[in-house]
Parts: structure tokens; sequence; C-alpha cells
């Protein structure tokens, strides 16, 4: 792929000119102090930390720099002389979410406009990488501290270039956890159906055979990506008996290799999966998470449970851009759908691990990204387990327990509050009105 450095200037230059980041960060470091000398303190009305079962109220959050270093009721609470207080006594205080399956490379593609082909085709880079800065903005405003980024279809590795811009301070944004250009095989991946004369770009790094799947895991892992992201299956359809059927991808032999690379490099595989002969190979090849898994079966639940597996669903999607019923198209979008549900409630009956994803990116970023919250607790969830999934869960499938995803001394200090309490009405995480991300204040509202 092409040098990224021309499309992060370009992305710098659009922000720089917006809103310059230490504008938005009320709680500047001061000029005679480091950031670790800098103390905050937090009051929460009610602390829903992330793990505990029951939330508290009345807390105060001490921060030390970028970290928290205590957590305590307020009457024993022992603040720093100087410390800069927030006050969130009359709010639901939280910690920063996780959205485990994103994709800021994309942007809902309209298909009455010629959907993903055009993205991939009509998109100048430089834009797509505007486009994907805004969209994780978009995220840090909605109070999603922490994005997996699983995949870039077809923009190439600039999902390194945006978490940089982020770390580096150039760009606002979100921890980013990122796959750069995911894996499949010839004839699992889009752009298809152009004449075969043409060589047309593909949305991911085409691989056959385990040569060629080991050496794309190199090249991603060397250029890198935190996680590989690898397409187990492609088109679905509805069979002959009613049945969602998915054509498998890659070979077991295939994934095998990738996540023997993968693994050996301290890393994990996600599996892009709906169910039948690909998620047995998925399972069999050793995936660390199953997305989506739209129509898991009882073997494979067990075998999930059995090798520790965990299931990132993303639901909402495919209640998205139904084509008419009356269609085949239409049939299996409605197939997917009603089969995700009764997989999803399975799992979760059975105790599979489950992490929360959304798939933005196949949702437009204008939607709100916590709509996938509502749906988890409609097929049963309960909405401390829900939160749980996008804080102290996510954080053990990113291997950040402890470090994100809580509000407890010695983790990050992403903390967002909310004025409803979510636990009532978990759509109340669609209106976060405080966010704080490594210990500096990016959105307050009163």
């Amino acid at each position: 792929m092409k040098n990224y450095t021309w499309i992060l200037l370009f992305t710098v230059v659009i922000f720089a000119a917006a809103q310059p980041i230490a504008a938005q960060q009320s709680a500047a470091v001061p000029k005679d102090k480091s950031p670790s000398e800098v103390w905050t303190v937090i009051r929460a009305g009610s602390l829903i930390d992330g793990k505990s079962d029951k939330p508290r109220s009345d807390q105060v959050i001490i921060i030390r720099g970028n970290r928290i270093e205590s957590v305590s009721d307020s009457a024993t609470a022992k603040i720093p002389a100087g410390a800069h207080v927030i006050d969130l006594s009359k709010s639901i205080v939280l910690p920063g979410l996780i959205d485990s399956h994103t994709h800021i490379f994309l942007q809902g593609e309209d298909p009455t406009q010629g959907g993903y082909d055009v993205n991939i085709l009509n998109a100048p880079l430089a834009l797509r990488a505007a486009r994907a800065t805004v969209a994780a903005r978009r995220a840090l405003e909605q109070g999603f501290t922490t994005l997996r980024d699983v995949e870039t279809e077809g923009a190439g590795y600039g999902d390194v270039g945006i978490k940089q811009a982020i770390d580096r301070g150039y760009i606002p944004g979100p921890r980013m956890f990122v796959s750069t250009r995911a894996i499949s095989t010839t004839g699992g991946y889009p752009l298809e159906g152009y004449a075969p004369e043409l060589d047309m770009p593909k949305g991911a790094q085409i691989i056959d055979g385990p040569v060629e799947a080991r050496k794309a895991a190199r090249e991603q892992l060397d250029h890198g990506a935190d996680w590989i992201k690898v397409y187990m299956t492609h088109r679905s359809w509805v069979g002959k008996n009613g049945e969602l059927v998915s054509q498998p991808t890659l070979t077991v032999e295939e994934l095998r290799a990738i996540v023997d690379e993968t693994h050996g490099w301290g890393k994990k595989v996600a599996c892009h999966v709906y169910g039948g002969i690909g998620l047995r190979r998925a399972l069999d090849g050793g995936c660390d998470s199953i997305e989506h898994g739209l129509a898991l079966d009882d073997a494979a639940i067990s075998q999930m449970l059995k090798q520790g597996t965990w299931l990132v669903p993303t639901l909402s999607v495919y209640y998205m851009d139904w084509a008419p019923a009356d269609t085949s198209d239409g049939q299996r979008d409605r197939l997917r759908a009603s089969a995700h549900e009764q997989s999803f409630k399975k799992a979760l009956k059975a105790g599979v691990k489950i992490a929360f994803g959304t798939d933005m990116g196949g949702i437009p970023w204008t939607e709100p990204i916590a709509q996938e919250f509502l749906r988890m607790t409609e097929f049963g969830m309960p909405p401390m387990d829900a939160i749980q999934s996008a804080t102290s869960r996510a954080a053990v499938l990113l291997d950040m327990e402890g470090k994100i995803g809580v509000v407890a001394p010695g983790a990050f200090a992403d903390i967002i509050a909310v004025k409803e309490d979510p636990l009532h009405d978990i759509k109340a995480l669609e209106n976060v009105r405080f966010v704080m991300k490594d210990g500096a204040v990016f959105k307050s509202e009163n």
C-alpha cells in the first residue's frame, strides 16, 4: 500500500483548522507541572464501576495524571490540595465504553447510491481518512473511549495512521486496537461481479494456501496490526430447508497458519463467521473471537465454552437495509436477523463470553452507537451485564483487564457520565454528557 503520511497530514490540517484539541480539554495541564503531578477529583452521584454487580452512591474518584489513584465514599475521601474538582454529583458515572467491532473507514454506504463499491472505487484515500477521523471523534463524543476497529475495507494500513495521530495528540479519538487489511480467500470478498478480465481491488487481503496465509499475517502484524481479522464465511442465502447457509472461505489449515503466527506475536485473531462449515473451521482453527455468529448451533456453543472463545454479536446492523420481502435477498436478510436473535439467546443462556460490538461503519456513524445496548437487553441480557460487556469484559477480550473498562485504582482515567440511570433505561447511554479520556476532559455538558 502507498505511504499514508500525506493522508494524515490532510486530516490533521482539517481538524487543526476546525478546533484545536487543547481547547476541548477543560482540565489542561498547568505549565509548571508534569502530567503526573496533576490531580483531578470527580464527585460521582452514583458509580457503576464496570465490574461490581451494583452501583455505589456518593463516590469520590481521585485521579493523578492519566490514572485513577483511588475510589472511595465521599465521607472518607482525602482530596489532594490544589486538585481540580469536577462535580458529577447529580450524574451516573461509568467507565469509558468499549466497542469491540467497528469500521471507521466505512460510513454505512447507501445501497441505492452504489454502496460498498463506490466507497472503494470513487472515494480518494484522503477523503476516506478524513471521514475516518470524524468517525473516531464521533465515537469519543458518545463516550466510547476504546475501539477495536476490525478492518479498513480497502484503505490498507490507514487505521494504523489514525491510531498514531490520536496517540500523538494530533486528532481526538478513542484508544484504538486495529486490524488493518483483514484476510480472506479468492472468491471470498468484494469487489465482485465485474468483467472477469478486470483486476478489481478487494476490500481485504486475499490469500490461498497456508503459506500465503501465514505471510499475510506476518505482513499485517509487521505493519502495526493489534489483531488479525479473518473472514471465515462470505455470502449467505436461504437453504432448501429454510435454514441460513453461508459460503465457507479459509480452510482449517489456512486459519491454523494465521492463528499460529499471530499467537506467536502475542496477539489474537478475530473471525467473521455466520455459521455452518465456516463456523466449524473457525473454532477448529483456534479463533479467539467469533464476530457476528448468526447461526450458532449447540455443538458450536459447547466448543466455544470449552475453548473460551468470545462472541461479539453485532445485533443491530442486521435490522438495517433489508431488501424487499418478496425477493431472495429480502428473505435472507430477515432470516439473518431471526437466526441471530436465537443464536444470541442460546449463547447468553449457555454462558458464552460476550463482548459489546456494533459493526459501526456498516451502520452510519450519524446513528447512536449505544443503540446496540437496547437490542441486547431486549433479547434477554440484563442491563448491568450489557454494560459490563462494553466495559470490564471487553477489556478482558482486549488483554487490557484492570487498565480500561473499570473505574478502579490503577486503571486509565477513561470516565463518562449520564443524567439518567441506564439500569432503569438503557437508552440513557445514548446521551452521554461527560467524557474523560486519559485524565483529560473531552466533553462536559450541564
